[in-house]
């Protein structure tokens, strides 16, 4: 498992980003901490694969977390991805300089965090899956640089999907939380279409995916628009 440590301001947030880790296969949180101070001093004492590290802390800057790990030990410090809303130049190059292996802008949904941590997670395991003397090739170096960044979301709809339709779809969890049922009987599409738009609106971060648990068999799959 790949252990997470969760840093942010506010813990309302934190918890939200929490929960989104453990929808996320081979990803466990071992904590969160509110201020720079005590993120570092968590990170030093639960030593996590993976910091989730938000900006605006309290007493400085996130990325002041880097700064005092990397003064203990560059190859023990835990591997960041900044989780903000800032969005100024200045901050990206500033996170890209100190090492963040990515930068998510707030707000963003489950289907964008998950590729993120997706990406990290091959990243880590090509990491491991070799030991630190063993000699790499230039193709390798590239895959391990790419590794941290999820795919480009495609600029067309796929195969056998209709502009209209997608809209249709959208509008119909814009505002509720659907299944794809639900949005079948609401468009008049089939239920196998519905979910054919639904599965990619997820898979391009245009809708977030839920699960319903009830008190027996599998969980119910609801569907709403990002945005």
């Amino acid at each position: 498992m790949i252990r997470v440590l969760v840093v942010d301001d506010d813990f309302r947030v934190g918890a939200i980003h929490a929960r989104y880790v453990a929808r996320v296969e081979g990803f466990e949180v071992v904590g969160q901490a509110a201020t720079v101070r005590t993120a570092v001093e968590a990170a030093r004492a639960l030593q996590p694969d993976l910091l989730l590290l938000d900006v605006y802390l309290p007493d400085g800057s996130g990325l002041d977390v880097l700064h005092q790990l990397t003064g203990d030990s560059v190859s023990a410090r835990p591997d960041a991805i900044v989780i903000t809303g800032a969005r100024d130049m200045a901050t990206v190059r500033s996170a890209l300089k100190v090492g963040a292996v990515g930068y998510l802008v707030k707000p963003f949904g489950l289907a964008a965090f998950s590729e993120r941590l997706t990406a990290f997670r091959e990243l880590h395991r090509r990491f491991h899956s070799v030991g630190p003397a063993v000699e790499t090739d230039q193709a390798e170096v590239d895959a391990l640089f790419s590794a941290a960044r999820p795919a480009p979301a495609p600029q067309t709809l796929a195969k056998g999907l209709s502009a209209p339709t997608l809209a249709l779809v959208r509008e119909a969890v814009r505002e509720r939380d659907l299944s794809a049922s639900e949005v079948a009987a609401v468009t008049g599409i089939s239920r196998p279409t519905a979910q054919r738009y639904l599965s990619h609106m997820v898979r391009d971060g245009l809708a977030h995916l839920e699960f319903r648990y009830g008190a027996a068999g599998r969980p119910e799959h609801r569907y709403r628009a990002t945005g």
